[in-house]
Order: C-alpha cells, then structure tokens, then sequence
C-alpha cells in the first residue's frame, strides 16, 4: 500500500475521518497477513513508511502507525503519506542454552 490520505473532508468530522483511515489500514494489514506465506518463510513483516508526501517519509515500525496518525491529525496536516509493503521473513533461532 503506498497512499496518500487527505485529513480534511467537507462532510465529515476529523476525528471520524482519522478513525476510518486507521480502520483502512488495519483490514489491508489483515489482509496481507492472511495471504499463504512462501514454502521458504515464517511469516509476514511489514516495511513502513509515513510523512507529510512521499519525499519527506521516514521508516517506521507497524506499531507506531497509529501513533503517527494522531500527530499529524493533531497538527493539522492537510493530508499524509503511508507506505505499507510486506515482506516474507523467517524467525531468527533462538540461541541455545547449554552451550553457556
């Protein structure tokens, strides 16, 4: 997902309108979560990105998408960029105890 969401609309409140965007994004996290993960991997990751347009956007963790919303809603931006790719990983394996 590479998008640019406006953050002012002529009907509705802003506060609704920021509540439907996170719930946006968390159906297309859902939906990319749920697809089959390749044969060679664990499961999915997500690479983000979020910022005023797509220039000026910065990595970021899934976790702190929300978080970036509200700031930008309460600063009153016109509008933001997110960019949301999946990525297939595999878990890192655990270290052993007994070889302490």
């Amino acid at each position: 997902m590479k998008k640019t969401f406006a953050l002012t609309h002529p009907k509705l409140q802003p506060a609704r309108l920021v509540d439907a965007i996170k719930h946006e994004i968390r159906k297309y996290l859902a939906r990319e979560r749920r697809k089959a993960v390749p044969a060679d991997k664990d499961y999915w990751t997500f690479d983000c990105r979020f910022g005023a347009s797509e220039a000026e956007a910065k990595p970021m963790f899934t976790s702190e998408i929300n978080q970036h919303i509200d700031a930008a809603a309460a600063q009153q931006w016109p509008q933001f960029y997110i960019e949301i790719l999946a990525r297939a990983c595999n878990h890192k394996p655990r270290p052993d105890s007994d070889t302490e």
